[in-house]
């Protein structure tokens, strides 16, 4: 056992671990607690503008530009993933309000963040007279790169696990974070796991799209790598959230599912329109006020 408590077992398989975290801390001085789940999100953030930064500079887009933007993503972003959760899991906050601003302890949804940054951007597009699909592609790879980071934030919290499992890559759940009708059960799909993984491939898709396309005489049209992000994260999201046993649910439906099949829908609507239709995705800004 080292580090994370990852424990390999190759009597099994070659690929046999187990995993169990450490706890949500990583240390704490009186009252002040530095968590894991924090320090995550804000180093996805830090790598995310960075890395939308050199994209732009690549597309000869003002990099000073994302940064600006990338304010008002947070802005956006955050509040309305936290907003997303609270609202699909009213019954637990509504004795404790004071528990909604913790956001510290985990309880983000990423499809909230995602409608809450898509509205800051179309708004920062708008006041800036930019493309609102030029800013979406070359973000699109930072934002699934930051939920392949941000993925581990639930580890360390014990959360967003799937169900009870003996396969030979598992997770340990400690007692007091297992659903009642679990209780008995020690080990779960580690399906943050499945999902940081899933979610570092599409960033290696968007990332290789977005290279291929620099050289070309006909580059590909504004909005694709964004639309492709949105098929490529959703197909992955379906069959994982299909394994959890937290997922948010309403009149039966996992709400997960419903809105990641209403993103593929959209995003192969949108690389019709594109490419088969031979027409621009609407902006705020004319197209021949864009540079392709």
């Amino acid at each position: 056992m080292i580090g994370l408590d990852i424990g390999w077992n190759t009597s099994i398989l070659p690929l046999a671990f187990e995993f169990a975290s450490p706890g949500p801390i990583i240390f704490q001085i009186g009252n002040l607690a530095i968590r894991w789940y924090g320090l995550l999100i804000a180093s996805a953030v830090l790598l995310g503008v960075t890395l939308s930064q050199y994209l732009a500079e690549r597309r000869g887009v003002d990099p000073e530009a994302i940064g600006d933007l990338a304010i008002w993503l947070v802005l956006g972003a955050i509040p309305a993933a936290r907003l997303y959760y609270v609202l699909f899991q009213w019954p637990n906050y509504a004795d404790n309000p004071g528990q909604i601003f913790a956001i510290w302890k985990g309880g983000i949804a990423i499809h909230g963040a995602i409608l809450g940054g898509l509205l800051a951007a179309l708004l920062f597009a708008r006041v800036n007279r930019i493309s609102f699909w030029m800013l979406t592609d070359l973000v699109a790879p930072s934002v699934i790169l930051g939920q392949a980071i941000g993925r581990w934030g639930n580890f360390f919290n014990s959360e967003a696990f799937g169900k009870p499992t003996d396969l030979p890559w598992k997770l340990f759940i400690p007692l007091d974070r297992r659903p009642p009708e679990y209780i008995e059960f020690d080990y779960f799909h580690p399906t943050f796991l499945y999902e940081s993984l899933w979610n570092l491939l599409v960033f290696a898709l968007l990332l290789g799209l977005f290279f291929w396309s620099l050289n070309r005489t006909r580059p590909l049209k504004l909005g694709t790598l964004f639309l492709v992000y949105l098929i490529a994260y959703s197909l992955g999201r379906v069959w994982i959230e299909g394994l959890r046993t937290d997922s948010l649910m309403f009149v039966g439906l996992r709400i997960a599912q419903f809105v990641s099949v209403g993103a593929i829908s959209l995003g192969v609507l949108g690389l019709v329109w594109l490419y088969v239709f031979d027409r621009p995705l609407p902006d705020v800004v004319s197209t021949a006020d864009t540079k392709e």
